[in-house]
């Protein structure tokens, strides 16, 4: 059996004499359209832009308003002095060692040094705009170690006080057997305990109020109640 051949292809059609006649017509048209537009508008008067300028504001009468009072506005109150704003320690207490830095003060650096990787946090904390810093701690008689930290930041650009307390709280919540509650009254503020009974027991609160970050940390050799740490953190959170 003969195989069928394949149907020829269809050819294109030429296009005729008269169509390229009309579409070069139409080309035509459009150009003399275009050229009598123009020649309409150059005759015109030109259209008059409307004024660049506002119209003048009444200006408010009265006396201005009176800037807030220093116990009003907390910018002003934390611009002094931030040493003052620590709970104090209490009294049969014992100075101990902590990072004091310069007579309360703790800079960068010094702040830096207390991370297991300084030279990051470092330069994580110069990204989020640390400012300065105060401390102080105690040893109570039992034993236990306490102390706390106010980190302030600049804030221009960064929520640099909320931003590092969410990254410590993070690394906290990521280590084994971390316990943690919210602190009434702080918003978000929280506190862990941390137990490690082979090399003592800590427990430690993070918050944040405008720019200024919160630690407070106790470190053991017996369990430390939980009420203890939310009493401390509280009443250093109700001074700022």
């Amino acid at each position: 059996m003969a195989a069928e051949l394949p149907e020829p292809a269809p050819r294109a059609r030429r296009r005729g004499r008269t169509a390229l006649l009309i579409a070069t017509a139409a080309v035509l048209g459009v150009v003399a359209g275009t050229c009598t537009g123009y020649l309409i508008e150059a005759d015109r008067e030109p259209t008059r832009l409307p004024s660049l300028s506002q119209p003048t504001l009444p200006q408010a009468k009265g006396p201005a308003p009176e800037p807030l009072s220093a116990a009003q506005d907390r910018q002003v109150r934390t611009d002094g002095d931030l040493r003052k704003f620590l709970l104090t320690k209490p009294r049969g207490a014992k100075d101990v060692d902590v990072l004091k830095g310069d007579d309360g003060w703790l800079g960068l650096t010094a702040y830096a040094d207390a991370f297991t990787k300084p030279g990051a946090a470092f330069g994580n904390l110069v990204d989020e705009e640390f400012r300065r810093g105060a401390v102080t701690g105690w040893e109570t008689g039992d034993g236990s170690i306490v102390e706390i930290r106010l980190l302030q930041y600049r804030q221009q650009e960064t929520t640099g006080a909320a931003n590092t307390t969410k990254s410590q709280e993070d690394w906290i919540q990521g280590e084994h057997g971390t316990k943690s509650w919210p602190i009434p009254g702080t918003g978000a503020g929280m506190a862990y305990v941390l137990s490690k009974p082979d090399t003592g027991h800590s427990v430690e609160a993070l918050a944040w109020r405008g720019d200024i970050a919160v630690e407070v940390f106790i470190d053991s050799a017996k369990p430390v109640p939980k009420a203890q740490i939310m009493d401390l953190a509280q009443r250093q959170l109700e001074r700022l």
